[in-house]
């Protein structure tokens, strides 16, 4: 463990949870109308209500705070991990922006796969030096997981509306 003082132990947990929150609030800048939006779409019978989504996106993004912040207080080599995590937010922010703002069905389908592996690496690079931050980004994969067949099947079913 790091000999960090607890005062900035955290101050950084605040600095990665507000990281990981801030790439949500841009994604939900472009999903201002998602609900609507949404609803207009052609859905699969699995695919969850619009009112689902917060919630889940809220706990994702702490746990993905934490488990930067785990890998930050760890001792050695922590900046490519840390890079790959960097990397992934912002591709997570983007996804919203294809998707619900400028609704280009296409590239958000491409794009949620590249997310999807930089998730992958990711969680490798954090697994490399905190088991419990790896973990902890699991369920994120899953979810992301989810959403590239929900975000595919989701396109292929409304070709005039992405």
């Amino acid at each position: 463990m790091s000999q960090r003082s607890l005062s900035s132990q955290l101050l950084a947990l605040l600095g990665w949870l507000l990281a990981a929150f801030a790439a949500g609030a841009i994604g939900a800048i472009a999903s201002v109308n998602a609900a609507s939006f949404y609803a207009q779409l052609n859905q699969p019978s699995w695919a969850p209500p619009a009112w689902v989504f917060g919630p889940v996106w809220a706990t994702l993004y702490a746990l993905m705070g934490i488990a930067a912040w785990l890998i930050w207080r760890s001792p050695g080599p922590t900046k490519t991990a840390l890079g790959w995590f960097g990397a992934q937010l912002a591709a997570n922010a983007l996804w919203s922006w294809l998707f619900f703002a400028w609704h280009q069905g296409a590239q958000a389908a491409v794009e949620v796969l590249v997310l999807l592996a930089l998730i992958v690496v990711t969680v490798l690079a954090f697994w490399r030096i905190s088991r419990l931050a790896a973990w902890l980004m699991v369920p994120y994969l899953a979810w992301v997981s989810f959403a590239s067949v929900l975000t595919w099947v989701v396109w292929r079913m409304n070709p005039g509306l992405l």
